[in-house]
């Protein structure tokens, strides 16, 4: 809707907008499950979203503009492809997960390269078939695909940062549920600043800049509690490292929609959809298999470890977007 309500550098400042709230509120929502799961109880996470979700379905009625109908015919849906890909997303998320087990590389590589089988498989059917879920050629644009690799390995950098934050604060620094909800608030604020600077840079200068430098500040940030192992020092680095991340989210979004069609809009947010939730579970699969010790209890060091891997990862990512960007339209 962002990309067919606006035009120009009005879009980007309100992709901006979008991808701070977004970003923000995936933050503010790791506050509020330490505040919920030190009151109620951690089963109030699932229903809490109950009554948000009636409050939400009722402001969309009264809030969304009306917008035209779609002229074209409405594709039938493409069962078969989504049995594909999910099996095959599936697959790989468990060889991650299964890596960092005793004994579990065997089948770990295994389901790996069942994986790339039915990746390939999708991709044969995606080409064949007259109603495709995705749409491969629209991927293999040089912006849609770039704002999709961002998004991936931001949303991969978010949620292990998350994951290990969590368990690093409550396991290994004995915090309860409640502090450990606010010792995200600063990591949700500067994930919130970090995308309204993008917002204000990507009108000026275009994306790329603000992607490698958010990238690059994503891996200092990083680094910080991968070589300083204290409560401290992880709320500090990690919320540097946020501030980074909410600037790619906004990255991702004006790279990949900004210079889409209207009628390609709900493609290319599908897609980007897809990928942030891909992301998301990549991040958690690999670092829980790299800190697999330290999460059972045994083995302080596999935290700095695995906070040592996302760093690389976020510095290998801004190499990336150097190039894979397109520069900003003179």
């Amino acid at each position: 809707m962002v990309v067919r309500l606006f035009e120009g550098q009005e879009r980007n400042r309100a992709l901006g907008i979008w991808s701070a709230l977004g970003g923000g509120g995936a933050a503010i929502g790791v506050l509020l499950g330490g505040l919920i799961a030190a009151g109620p109880g951690w089963q109030w996470v699932f229903f809490v979203n109950i009554p948000v979700g009636l409050v939400i379905l009722v402001a969309l009625v009264l809030l969304l503009p009306a917008m035209p109908r779609a002229t074209q015919e409405r594709a039938r849906l493409d069962v078969l492809g989504a049995v594909l890909v999910t099996a095959a997303t599936a697959s790989l998320i468990y060889g991650l997960v299964r890596a960092g087990e005793p004994g579990g590389a065997g089948a770990a590589g295994g389901f790996v390269a069942g994986s790339v089988v039915l990746y390939l498989a999708f991709a044969v059917w995606q080409r064949t078939t007259s109603s495709p879920l995705m749409d491969l050629a629209l991927i293999g644009r040089r912006s849609v695909a770039a704002g999709v690799f961002v998004i991936l390995i931001g949303t991969a950098l978010m949620v292990a940062v998350f994951f290990l934050g969590t368990f690093y604060f409550q396991g290994r620094e004995g915090h309860g549920p409640l502090i450990t909800g606010l010792l995200f608030l600063p990591i949700a604020l500067t994930t919130m600043l970090g995308a309204n600077l993008a917002g204000r840079l990507i009108a000026t200068v275009g994306a790329r800049r603000p992607g490698v430098a958010g990238l690059g500040v994503a891996a200092a940030g990083l680094l910080v509690p991968a070589v300083w192992s204290t409560t401290l020092a992880t709320v500090l680095g990690v919320s540097v490292g946020a501030l980074g991340i909410g600037a790619i989210f906004v990255v991702a979004a004006a790279t990949a929609l900004s210079q889409v069609d209207p009628s390609e809009a709900g493609v290319a947010s599908g897609l980007l959809s897809t990928f942030h939730e891909f992301g998301a579970s990549i991040g958690v699969a690999t670092v829980s298999s790299v800190a697999a010790a330290s999460l059972a209890g045994t083995d302080a060091s596999g935290f700095q470890t695995a906070f040592l891997v996302a760093a690389v990862a976020a510095l290998v990512g801004a190499v990336v977007a150097g190039v894979v960007i397109p520069r900003a339209r003179q």
